[in-house]
């Protein structure tokens, strides 16, 4: 399909640029969804045709990223993930963290370990000798800044860190590839478009040697459908030992969701995005970037009055754009941030 009628699959109401806080469903995983609550309703359906979608969606996640699904763990959200990354350090552990991160990427590590804070562009020549681990998001919530991967892995491989990013602002828009990282983390329900309570953790083999299964439970055992009762703990050789009992209608939406932009291609997909979020920064009087979140300094009430639905985050109206964005909506939101105001 070309990525231009694309958004012909969704429903959305014109005037949606805060895919950074939840994405739309695209129609037919909407319609799966009330497929499968209309039975549990009735009580018309066993549980594991539901449960079928978490190994769809394991699938889809791992082809995105470039990983194994062995070597993808399901679970609910990016803070359990993180938590139990945290396993894998040592006693006094050392983690950078840029200083705008979001707190789901920063709590666990304050828990577990020391936390030294930097400006994002510092992060790589913070890595120094007795770093542990550097944690940070590839796309900022708060501003759409990408992280320079390539320099904080290398940075952080002369010293032996560990690498763990959130892929939660980029999966779904940005080309993601996990190679050089000990782990992943991202929340389904942004750009994946998935209900909340889906997320996915990239666990390489490296890193899952040092953790341990906080959560340990039925759905990580060794046999699935074999692990409900009584000793002795067996747990899965893979990833799927830190898997969470996962929220079943939540990979329902997101096995679709994910599906469908494997097959319409992420590189396609950042194209489009990326496309309308520099029309709406020329709007403004703005440099083109590489981010399909944009945070201006504007009067976030002229949105709201116009339809507009954007966000605010550290002070800033922050809009984002995805596939179902068009460009009506993008120039309706550019004219009520201009408008009675010489543009800048």
């Amino acid at each position: 399909m070309d990525i231009s009628t694309a958004g012909e699959l969704w429903d959305a109401t014109p005037g949606w640029l805060n895919t950074a806080s939840y994405g739309l469903p695209p129609r037919h995983a909407y319609e799966e969804l009330q497929t499968v609550l209309d039975q549990w309703r009735h009580g018309s359906s066993d549980w594991k045709p539901w449960d079928a979608s978490v190994a769809r969606s394991r699938a889809a996640f791992a082809r995105m990223v470039g990983a194994r699904p062995a070597d993808v763990s399901v679970s609910s959200t990016v803070s359990q993930i993180m938590s139990v990354v945290a396993t894998a350090l040592r006693p006094g552990a050392r983690v950078v963290v840029p200083e705008i991160e979001f707190t789901s990427n920063l709590f666990p590590w304050a828990v577990a370990a020391e936390v030294v804070t930097v400006p994002a562009e510092r992060l790589a020549e913070a890595i120094r000798p007795g770093t542990d681990a550097v944690a940070f998001s590839l796309v900022q919530s708060a501003t759409g800044s990408l992280t320079p991967l390539k320099e904080v892995v290398e940075a952080a491989r002369a010293h032996d860190a560990l690498v763990i990013a959130d892929a939660s602002q980029a999966c779904g828009w940005l080309p993601v590839d996990v190679e050089g990282l000990d782990a992943l983390a991202c929340a389904a329900y942004k750009w994946l478009m998935a209900p909340r309570g889906a997320a996915f953790g990239y666990l390489s083999p490296r890193l899952r040697e040092r953790m341990r299964p906080l959560a340990a439970n039925w759905y990580a055992g060794a046999d699935e459908g074999g692990s409900y009762y009584g000793p002795p703990l067996r747990l899965a050789e893979d990833a799927r030992a830190f898997d969470l009992s996962p929220a079943w209608f939540s990979f329902v939406g997101a096995a679709p969701a994910i599906e469908l932009l494997n097959e319409l291609g992420v590189e396609r997909i950042r194209e489009h995005n990326v496309g309308l979020a520099n029309r709406f920064r020329a709007g403004l009087g703005l440099e083109p970037s590489g981010s399909a979140i944009v945070s201006v300094d504007a009067p976030g009430e002229r949105l709201e009055a116009a339809g507009i639905r954007a966000a605010v985050r550290a002070g800033r109206v922050r809009a984002s754009f995805h596939v179902y964005t068009t460009t009506d909506d993008v120039d309706r939101a550019v004219e009520a941030l201009t408008q009675g105001s010489p543009r800048r």
